[in-house]
């Protein structure tokens, strides 16, 4: 069945969402019934799923119904709520102030049906913001939620161009911000480079370092451990070091301990 990724708000998470009688395609805005509530989404993908797959989406709670397209006054109604965004993100650093919470606000989110607001925030670790939940709940007269984003989604929503020169991934194409660890710059042999050039503007290891992880590993099978004793055209010795795209592997030799070949990896045993 074709289902459509959907997303509400640029920092939350990609939804599942079904276009029954419906025809849409990426780029399109639709009204969608997801989470209790009526959403203005954009369609970002189109994938299909078996029943099966549906099955648990909805047992995730992450599937919803498109009810029709977005025209254009309800384009206009969410232009309405971004004019709002400024005075909603004061009120609330106000009383994220009173109660002295370490919490950074970064954006919040009107529902289409206007029952609820979402603000979105970062933090170091878990915050109790019960009390504030209540004080925004009287504040506002709507039913508030608190989403903890991470400092990838910061970036998402503030950052710009990134050190490549183009606008950052995560705000053009990248729809879901997944873990980056140090094991995949040396993977691809480039953490020698220093964590400022590795990474983004978030602080964090660059995105892209993904892009490339898979076919690193591939290659990378067809490598012998680092230390192994192998033998080369030349003689015995032992492995000291990987060139991953070039399929070669540095050899010091067992009878000349100064020296250090590099040897296809095709052409070892």
């Amino acid at each position: 069945m074709e289902i459509a990724e959907i997303q509400i708000a640029s920092w939350d998470k990609i939804y599942l969402s079904k276009a029954d009688g419906i025809e849409v395609k990426i780029g399109d805005y639709v009204i969608v019934e997801i989470n209790s509530s009526k959403e203005i989404a954009k369609v970002v993908g189109i994938k299909n799923l078996s029943e099966e797959e549906i099955k648990i989406a909805y047992q995730q709670e992450e599937i919803g119904i498109i009810i029709t397209k977005a025209t254009f006054h309800d384009l206009e109604k969410l232009a309405n709520y971004e004019k709002n965004k400024d005075k909603a993100i004061a009120d609330c650093k106000k009383l994220i102030k009173k109660h002295q919470l370490a919490m950074k606000l970064i954006d919040v989110h009107f529902a289409f049906d206007d029952s609820k607001i979402v603000f979105a925030f970062i933090a170091e670790g878990r915050v109790d913001f019960r009390q504030l939940v209540k004080d925004l709940t009287r504040h506002f007269q709507k039913n508030i939620r608190l989403q903890q984003l991470g400092v990838r989604d910061e970036a998402k929503i503030a950052g710009d161009i990134g050190s490549c020169g183009i606008v950052q991934c995560c705000k053009t194409h990248l729809k879901e911000l997944g873990n980056v660890s140090s094991e995949q710059a040396e993977l691809q042999q480039v953490s020698h480079r220093g964590a400022e050039r590795l990474s983004g503007i978030c602080n964090r290891l660059k995105c892209c370092l993904r892009y490339e992880n898979q076919l690193y590993k591939e290659l990378a099978e067809k490598f012998p451990a680092l230390g192994s004793l192998v033998k080369t055209p030349q003689g015995k010795g032992q492995i000291v070091e990987w060139h991953v795209l070039k399929q070669t592997v540095n050899v010091r030799l067992e009878n000349d301990a100064e020296t250090l070949i590099e040897v296809p990896v095709d052409k070892i045993s």
